[in-house]
């Protein structure tokens, strides 16, 4: 398993803890030997370091095992690592599934595209490579998470003024929770076959807008919330700019915020349910598991 000590909702830490659970052995391949992956091996999964673009590191990472997941980070060196993983896993042979964390807004993206994030051309070129690799893939793709800092700064605001800020205008959105796209990932490693050729998207249950949103938060929080409809370039500016992402990153969520605006977010689909046999986390749901986030 590659990306195990991910950041953003902790989906590869996630997916380690349910497959242990199962008592599966797990390899968790991590850059750093940090507090991350002190908690990993907590769970009896054995840790191995590396970087992910580096073909001895993969090699090394992938020697023996059969089922695999890619999963990284938004990165400028996304690319590289996908493809480095992919080439020694088709060298390595036998493999009983590849599973490619990407994303929903790729289903969108052909040859002429110009008005994606460079993150999303780039995983939208590692499914092109992934499709003729021969290798037994799985896609998952995930809409915005809701911990994405995307959701993370307009969802900030609730315990400083009862507000949800986001440049949505009358657009909708259906984040997906990350402990929902971790279950998705760990039942395709549990139990791969029935999932093989097999692309998912991967959703919340409802697609809102802004003042959906807040009425959604509103009922679980139990008191008013609002939503603040925020121009586009002041949003950027005013509420993601401050968080000083790499440049990278800054373009992909920026460009995320802008999608959103266009209304190329306004998807449902029912991955989730599919392959865990329940329904996905709303909105109201997510609030709820995570109040403390929110109190005033």
């Amino acid at each position: 398993m590659t990306g195990a000590a991910g950041r953003v909702g902790a989906v590869g830490r996630s997916v380690v803890e349910d497959l242990r659970q199962r008592g599966l052995p797990v390899r968790a391949m991590v850059r750093s030997d940090d507090e991350r992956a002190e908690a990993l091996r907590a769970t009896g999964a054995e840790v191995v370091l590396g970087d992910l673009t580096r073909v001895d590191d993969v090699a090394e990472a992938l020697a023996g095992c059969r089922r695999v997941y890619f999963g990284m980070g938004v990165s400028a060196q996304y690319l590289q690592a996908a493809l480095t993983t992919a080439a020694v896993a088709r060298a390595a042979g036998r493999l009983e599934v590849f599973v490619n964390m990407s994303q929903l807004t790729v289903s969108e993206l052909g040859l002429s595209d110009t008005g994606e994030s460079h993150q999303h051309r780039q995983q939208w070129l590692v499914e092109q490579v992934l499709a003729w690799s021969g290798l037994p893939v799985v896609e998952l793709r995930p809409t915005v998470f809701l911990e994405n800092p995307l959701f993370r700064v307009g969802l900030s605001s609730i315990p400083v003024d009862g507000t949800i800020r986001l440049p949505l205008g009358g657009a909708r959105t259906s984040p997906v929770a990350a402990a929902d796209v971790a279950a998705v990932v760990a039942q395709v490693l549990a139990e791969p076959q029935p999932h093989l050729g097999r692309v998912y998207e991967l959703t919340g249950p409802r697609s809102l807008d802004g003042p959906g949103l807040a009425a959604e938060v509103s009922a679980a929080l139990g008191r008013p919330v609002r939503y603040t409809d925020v121009p586009l370039e002041e949003w950027i500016d005013h509420d993601l700019r401050p968080l000083e992402l790499p440049a990278h990153v800054f373009q992909h969520i920026s460009t995320m915020a802008r999608l959103h605006a266009e209304n190329r977010y306004d998807r449902r689909a029912d991955g989730v349910e599919q392959v865990t046999g329940r329904p996905a986390t709303g909105v109201g749901d997510f609030v709820r598991r995570n109040a403390d986030r929110f109190a005033i």
